[in-house]
């Protein structure tokens, strides 16, 4: 039943109730924030944290915690852009291919990313290459797959040619990626597999992906009746004057540099572009004015919670994040998918 169908009192209820909702994810997040940067091989004070934030802002850090607290800092905040990219990238790739269960790496973009990334460690380059690597290769296997499917845009069978299109493009950036792996040094194979894992440490705060989150955000929000109604039926919301082929074509263009700016970052991390937004739509319902927001802050905070987890664990060694969010996405989602068969 969508949001329309309810009669007005229950419309109302329904909508203060999911108000509610997003109000404790978002007082859940800014105090996972706090939490996560206290929490680690040595363990600080909040006060600590609030010493390292004002350190940041003022270029003043003089106490050893607060010097950790800001390092942390920066950390934890990556982790949140590139979950929250991640997650928002999911959701709008679910309303463009009209499938639920449809991820952003699904089109071939993490795949692109991997092999300009992994070609750079292959051939032992400086960090900074890895990510302008990775951020070519994404944006490579975005315009071939744009080119190769730029008919299926606005057809009524075009979002399974594009799923096909870049399913075959992964599978390709996946064998070279294997090859490369197969043929790299010793020294170097433990830096690719955290990287094709997903990484997150020595990954600093990017302003240009939290400014892309924050246009990316705006955008989908503002344009939440429209993709309604897309991830629907198209034909239904063409006769309704959206436009269908244009739409469909910023739904591609944005996911993609959603997951190349991540990806690019961060590596390839699984499961938080399928699950969160599945989770959300089971509390939020399919309504994207409170999907599209929702999505955004559960990615950020179910990251950061992940990144939180591989650093402490263990420590002083730190897992590889993408395997953590895999180990709890996994059973998280078949639960859910469990629980909407009953």
């Amino acid at each position: 039943m969508t949001d329309s169908q309810f009669p007005p009192a229950s419309y109302a209820q329904q909508k203060k109730r999911k108000a509610g909702w997003l109000v404790i994810l978002l007082c859940s997040t800014v105090a996972g924030l706090f939490l996560c940067t206290a929490i680690g091989s040595v363990s600080i004070s909040i006060s600590s944290v609030w010493q390292g934030i004002f350190g940041l802002l003022t270029g003043q850090l003089i106490e050893t915690d607060s010097l950790i607290a800001a390092m942390r800092l920066e950390r934890v905040g990556a982790a949140f852009l590139a979950g929250a990219s991640l997650a928002l990238a999911g959701c709008l790739m679910q309303a463009l291919l009209r499938n639920p269960l449809a991820d952003p790496y699904i089109l071939g973009v993490s795949g692109g990313a991997s092999v300009g990334a992994i070609a750079v460690l292959f051939f032992s380059a400086a960090c900074l290459a890895i990510n302008i690597a990775a951020l070519v290769g994404a944006a490579l296997i975005t315009v071939s797959l744009y080119l190769l499917s730029r008919r299926s845009f606005g057809s009524l069978h075009g979002t399974t040619q594009i799923l096909l299109t870049g399913v075959m493009l992964a599978f390709g950036c996946g064998a070279l990626v294997t090859l490369m792996l197969t043929l790299a040094p010793a020294h170097d194979l433990r830096g690719m597999v955290f990287w094709l894992i997903g990484d997150l440490s020595g990954t600093p705060f990017s302003l240009t992906q939290c400014l892309l989150l924050v246009i990316v955000l705006g955008w989908s929000w503002h344009q939440s009746n429209a993709i309604n109604l897309l991830s629907r039926q198209a034909d239904m919301a063409a006769s309704l004057g959206v436009p269908v082929t244009s739409l469909q074509k910023t739904l591609f263009a944005l996911s993609a540099i959603l997951t190349a700016m991540a990806v690019a970052e961060a590596g390839c991390i699984s499961f938080v572009g399928m699950t969160v937004p599945h989770i959300c739509r089971r509390i939020w319902g399919s309504d994207h004015r409170w999907l599209v927001p929702a999505s955004t802050l559960m990615g950020g905070l179910f990251l950061i919670l992940a990144d939180t987890i591989a650093r402490s664990v263990v420590s002083p060694i730190q897992l590889p994040v993408g395997a953590v969010t895999a180990i709890i996405g996994a059973p998280v989602f078949l639960f859910q998918l469990r629980k909407g068969g009953r």
